[in-house]
């Protein structure tokens, strides 16, 4: 992204900015963890600041689902660099990286939270999919996910609430005589779905035998027997993430659609690496605002100057931000609790720097800011929608709160 005007002025005057130094991307992407895969964020910048940017306000606004876009990103091989068999986009030889998809996803972040949401919705399902351990959840269908040509989502939000002592299982599994499972529930909302997409989901089993409670994970197909799709009410903002309301029927889950039963342990070993990805909204929503702020800097500056969170204060935090999550994301799949606690932390820091960075844009934009069509206003409602969305802000520190109370001797 060529720096408007505004900004080429903004940095004569105030030497220069951190975080957009190079063209379209901030520094600590540039610099820190730079790789063979910056082709594919230059690919990835281009889609963003081209289609992408065209599209933002009607995503927004009008509920358009970007769906070439996302297909797009499969296409430059934004969609899989997380996945263990890179092959599968072909990068061949390439090993999984964690940080070029928390990169890939704060770029479009930065243009639009909406489809950062989505394309991380689709990133986790990938993770489901190849560490089930599933061959008929591998092979040719991974790869079709992993390029985008197949698009897939999460409906992990009940499970990972219940998990957390917050809610109760909305879905019901009972085991049949031949051992497959009927599903039956509804999920008010689950994003990024289609006719032809597919989720993750969890089910608590019904007739289990007594003792532990137990669950089975799958992936549904939207357009399978037992499954429909209903509308649920409006959203403020995020109207183009194709959320709706999944009404399970008997939906058949056997070996071919089973991710993990029990379901416990294997959340236990992803948990981190769900979390993970999801920063990439927030430091996206976050560097979006502070390259409004930047924008206004020109006619505005003179008076902007006396508030709090001023554009290179807030860049400074984002960049050391972003070098401690990249740093994690080398261990996506470690279990340690001290290094879950730090995960959890470092998500809920993104929600409330892309927080404060919103409403600070909107301080330092005015008038202009609080227009409808403005993406410093779209990006305060983004910005809320990091802080809820699960795990929410409250969620994080309910569970980092519990992961730190000591042991007990037995």
């Amino acid at each position: 992204m060529n720096a408007p005007m505004e900004l080429t002025r903004a940095v004569e005057h105030h030497g220069s900015v951190p975080g957009l130094e190079s063209s379209g991307g901030s520094q600590s992407f540039e610099t820190i963890e730079r790789s063979h895969d910056e082709g594919v964020m230059r690919a990835v910048r281009e889609i963003t600041q081209g289609p992408l940017a065209a599209l933002a306000s009607d995503i927004d606004r009008k509920g358009t689902y970007p769906e070439a876009v996302l297909r797009s990103l499969g296409a430059a091989g934004a969609l899989g660099a997380h996945q263990e068999d890179r092959a599968l986009t072909g990068a061949e030889g390439e090993q999984a990286d964690f940080g070029l998809a928390i990169r890939a996803m704060t770029e479009v972040s930065r243009v639009c939270g909406a489809t950062g949401f989505m394309m991380w919705c689709h990133l986790v399902c990938g993770i489901y999919m190849e560490q089930s351990g599933n061959p008929n959840l591998g092979g040719a269908w991974l790869a079709r996910h992993a390029r985008g040509e197949r698009l897939g989502a999460t409906g992990m939000s009940n499970p990972m609430k219940t998990f957390a002592g917050i809610e109760k299982f909305l879905l019901k599994a009972r085991q049949q005589s031949d051992g497959s499972y009927a599903i039956h529930g509804t999920l008010p909302w689950v994003s990024n779905l289609g006719a032809d997409h597919y989720f993750g989901a969890v089910a608590q089993v019904e007739n289990a035998p007594e003792g532990a409670p137990r669950e089975i994970m799958f992936i549904a197909c939207c357009d399978a027997p037992g499954v429909s799709l209903r509308d649920c009410p409006s959203f403020s903002a995020m109207e183009g993430t194709n959320t709706w309301a999944v009404r399970f029927e008997g939906y058949r889950v056997d070996d071919q659609n089973c991710v993990a039963d029990p379901v416990r342990p294997f959340i236990g070993r992803i948990r981190g690496a769900f979390v993970l990805l999801q920063t990439g909204m927030g430091l996206g929503v976050a560097q979006g605002a502070i390259d409004s702020m930047w924008q206004v800097e020109s006619p505005l500056g003179h008076v902007n100057a006396y508030l709090e969170d001023r554009p290179d204060q807030l860049q400074a935090e984002l960049d050391e931000l972003t070098r401690r999550i990249l740093r994690l994301a080398r261990t996506p799949y470690a279990t340690e609790t001290e290094h879950l606690i730090e995960v959890l932390d470092a998500r809920a820091h993104a929600a409330e720097l892309s927080l404060r960075a919103a409403q600070s844009a909107l301080l330092h934009a005015g008038a202009r800011g609080y227009l409808m069509s403005s993406d410093v206003q779209r990006r305060v409602r983004e910005s809320h929608f990091v802080a809820i969305v699960t795990p929410a802000i409250k969620h994080l520190r309910k569970e980092i709160a519990r992961l730190s109370q000591p042991v007990m001797p037995a």
